[in-house]
C-alpha cells in the first residue's frame, strides 16, 4: 500500500502596536491522502503553547522550528511579552510552558498553589550571562559591581567618575515585564530602585540599537547577542562560556521552561528533546551555555 502526506506549515508573525511585541505563531497543517483502495492511519497531532522570556524568544522559536521538522504531528505557538507575561499566560492555564529567565516570584508559586495543588515545575534548560552592553567606542572596559550599582540608581552619572570622558551616561534599561530586569534589579541594585532617568528598551534589541547609536548609553542583557554589541568586563572578568558555565562571571543565570504540573504526553517529549544533546546543541549554536559540553 502506497501511503502519501502533504505537510503545510505557516509561520505568521504579528506585531503589537508600541509594544513591538513579536508573536510567532507556528503551525503545522496535516492532511492525509490515499490512494483507491488504499487504508489509512492516523497521524497523531498534538499542540504546544509556550509563551514568555523575549531574551528566550529567537532559542525557542528555532528549538520549535527544529522540534516541528522531526516530529510533523506536533504544531507549537511560540510568544514572547516578558517573563511575567508568560508566567501571568501560565497561572491562567493559557500556554503549557512559561519560558522565563528568572525564578517565579513567591507570589506566584501561591497562586500556582492555590489554584492547581502545584508549586510548578521548573527545568533549566540553559545558562545565561547578563552582560554590560557598551558602545565599540566607549573607553571604559570594565566595571565593578559597586560601579554598576551606582551607574544605574544615579549615584553615578558622569563617566569621568569611573575614568571616562566628562560626559553624561545614559541607562538603558529592559521594561518592568521582563525577567531580566527583575534579575539586574535583585543581583547588581541589590533590590533598590533603577533611578528615573532611565530608557527602557522593550526588547534586548532595542537596548542594543539605542547603545550602538549613542557612545555614552550602557544597557544590559543575555550574552547571546555577544556578536551585535560590545560587552564589557564585571570585576575583570568576560561574559565567556567557559566563565559562565563554571559561574566564575558574576552574574549568571539559568533559563527556565516552566510547567504547572509534572508535564506528560507531547509537552513532556519536548522537553525530554531540549534536554538532549540534539536541543542543547541548537542553544549552544543560538549563543547560550549548553547544559553540558556539546562537541559538533
Amino acid at each position: 500500500m502506497v501511503q502519501r502526506f502533504t505537510l503545510y506549515k505557516c509561520t505568521l508573525a504579528f506585531y503589537c502596536g508600541e509594544k513591538i511585541m513579536r508573536k510567532f505563531i507556528l503551525i503545522n497543517l496535516f492532511f492525509l491522502f490515499t490512494i483507491l483502495g488504499c487504508t489509512s492511519t492516523s497521524v497523531k497531532v498534538a499542540t504546544i503553547r509556550i509563551k514568555g522570556s523575549d531574551t528566550m524568544l529567537h532559542l525557542t522559536d528555532l528549538l520549535a522550528q527544529e522540534y516541528m521538522e522531526q516530529n510533523p504531528g506536533i504544531s507549537i505557538y511560540v510568544d514572547g511579552g516578558g517573563t511575567a507575561a508568560g508566567v501571568r499566560s501560565l497561572i491562567r492555564g493559557e500556554v503549557d510552558i512559561c519560558s522565563a529567565s528568572r525564578n517565579l516570584e513567591p507570589e506566584e508559586v501561591k497562586l500556582l498553589a492555590d489554584i492547581f495543588g502545584s508549586i510548578g515545575i521548573s527545568y533549566l534548560i540553559a545558562k545565561d550571562g547578563l552582560c554590560i552592553y557598551i558602545n565599540e567606542n566607549n573607553p571604559v572596559k570594565n566595571f565593578t559591581q559597586s560601579q554598576l550599582k551606582d551607574l544605574f540608581t544615579c549615584k553615578i552619572i558622569n563617566w569621568k567618575e569611573i575614568g571616562g570622558p566628562d560626559k553624561p551616561v545614559s541607562l538603558i534599561v529592559r521594561n518592568p515585564n521582563s525577567g531580566t530586569y527583575l534579575y539586574f534589579k535583585e543581583h547588581i541594585l541589590e533590590g533598590g530602585d533603577y533611578c528615573d532617568n532611565t530608557l527602557i528598551g522593550l526588547t534586548t534589541e532595542n537596548v542594543i540599537d539605542i547603545i550602538k547609536k549613542n557612545q555614552y548609553a550602557i544597557g544590559y542583557g543575555g550574552v547571546a547577542f555577544k556578536s551585535e554589541i560590545e560587552l564589557a568586563a564585571i570585576d575583570n572578568i568576560l561574559p565567556t562560556e567557559e566563565n559562565i558555565r563554571n559561574d566564575k562571571y558574576p552574574i549568571t543565570r539559568y533559563l527556565h521552561f516552566y510547567t504547572r504540573t509534572q508535564p506528560t504526553g507531547a509537552v513532556k517529549d519536548f522537553i525530554d528533546w531540549v534536554l538532549s544533546p540534539k536541543g542543547q546543541s541548537i542553544i549552544k549554536k543560538n549563543g547560550f551555555v549548553s547544559l553540558f559540553e556539546i562537541n559538533y
